[in-house]
């Protein structure tokens, strides 16, 4: 069940565990958290529930940060449900919301609404009025009111600590491959297919799907191999991020060929997962040597997808 705000009476919650969290990317430090309360839930017979807010308090506390998102609202709810819990709590965030102290919060939330006997939450995680509520705040309250606090510590990955942040960083300079590491999956994108300027299939004999992304993160320009989702079809192809500068364009764009396919895409919503960088973007001296490198990254394409 997805829950958009939880109202008094909205559900009928009788036994919790429940976490909390912002889970932009829902990567492996998450899920690690997510199975954690799944685990409990089994454990105490209880119902396992994720409460998460919408929009990020960043973009309501600080919207001059620039933040930009690992997934939509859409995706997160996805992922979230994906993870196996009972339900998914969606929080509306504004100022009012941020300015609730935290003790209310355990109260209104976690104690009347959710009924909550264990709360699992990442070692360091702050939340309330200023982040005012932490990890002794939590067990105070349960001491109290009658819940336990689980911890669960960072998630490593080859040595690095799996977090949202340095996912956005290896992003933003095309290292798809240590991102999806620690994502646990493919970085993916939804967009809409919208007209584009009609090179690829006229001036280069490459058709190409021009996708308006929903997402606020792409990563860096360049040349990937990716699957492309169309509905419950996954179609290994190619993309190009960049402004194709062999044109002289501005006009940043996500176009995807995809490979032993044909058919009229416009106006269908695709989903691009992004498996690997094959090269950076680059200007070249004519539209036939252009072709020639789309024809070779097509096959650079085909064997990674094939390989991987």
């Amino acid at each position: 069940m997805v829950y958009h705000d939880l109202l008094p009476g909205q559900a009928s919650f009788s036994r919790t565990v429940v976490t909390i969290g912002n889970f932009d990317g829902v990567h492996l430090g998450h899920r690690a958290i997510l199975a954690r309360v799944r685990q409990r839930a089994k454990e105490l017979k209880a119902q396992s529930v994720a409460v998460t807010f919408d929009p990020h308090p960043l973009k309501v506390l600080r919207p001059d940060a620039s933040l930009p998102l690992l997934t939509t609202p859409e995706q997160k709810i996805q992922l979230l449900a994906a993870a196996g819990l009972d339900a998914v709590v969606v929080l509306p965030f504004n100022r009012e919301f941020a300015a609730l102290p935290a003790r209310e919060f355990v109260q209104r939330y976690f104690l009347e609404r959710l009924q909550v006997r264990e709360v699992v939450v990442g070692h360091d995680y702050c939340f309330g009025r200023g982040r005012e509520g932490n990890i002794d705040l939590l067990k105070e309250m349960g001491r109290s009111h009658g819940f336990t606090v689980q911890l669960v510590w960072a998630v490593e990955v080859e040595g690095a600590v799996v977090s949202s942040s340095l996912i956005r960083a290896m992003l933003r300079l095309g290292k798809v491959v240590p991102a999806n590491q620690l994502l646990g999956r493919h970085y993916g994108v939804v967009g809409q297919v919208v007209p584009g300027q009609g090179r690829g299939a006229k001036l280069l004999g490459i058709p190409t799907a021009n996708i308006r992304p929903d997402n606020e993160l792409l990563p860096a320009t360049g040349i990937y191999a990716v699957y492309v989702h169309r509905g419950d079809e996954i179609i290994p192809g190619a993309a190009n991020i960049g402004t194709c500068p062999t044109f002289d364009s501005e006009e940043f764009s996500l176009e995807v060929h995809l490979l032993d396919f044909s058919g009229d895409l416009y106006g269908e919503t695709l989903g691009v997962e992004f498996v690997a960088r094959l090269r950076e973007e680059r200007r070249f001296p004519s539209i036939e040597a252009l072709a020639a490198q789309i024809h070779a990254d097509i096959n650079t394409a085909r064997q990674v997808l094939t390989a991987g």
